[in-house]
């Protein structure tokens, strides 16, 4: 049973869409081990996304991700991280799928309501900067 950190981010808590991403999990056979809703700080962002520190775009989304509360979720299931990724779409929801998170609900490249890990190892480190082991069943 793969795992994976799903985060909906301050543009769909905003838009009161936590619902309609949960209902498309469950309808994918995706079970949810953890949820919670937190406002990040500027530093804990900073933290998060620490992997694109060089980037361009880190002092926008970090800004963007400490806007606002969001729901951080653990996801279980079978090959849990493409799922979740597929049912998100393309980060540029302007070349998202037809019926998937981002082309549905999203404004902006950044501003696409979802994160998802990419991979096993960005799982685990995802996960463990938001849960710990007691708050994640099964």
């Amino acid at each position: 049973m793969e795992k994976t950190l799903s985060i909906i981010k301050p543009d769909g808590v905003k838009k009161n869409v936590i619902g309609e991403v949960i209902k498309r999990f469950e309808a994918n056979d995706i079970k949810i081990a953890a949820m919670k809703m937190v406002h990040l700080t500027r530093t804990q962002a900073e933290g998060f996304y620490a992997v694109h520190k060089e980037r361009p775009f880190f002092k926008s989304l970090t800004e963007f991700m400490s806007s606002g509360p969001i729901v951080v979720m653990v996801l279980k299931g079978n090959d849990v991280i493409a799922k979740n990724r597929k049912l998100m779409g393309a980060t540029n929801f302007k070349e998202a799928e037809e019926g998937t998170i981002r082309k549905d609900f999203a404004t902006d490249i950044e501003k696409n309501v979802v994160h998802g890990s990419d991979a096993p190892e960005t799982a685990a480190f995802e996960i463990g900067y938001f849960f710990n082991s007691f708050e994640i069943t099964g």
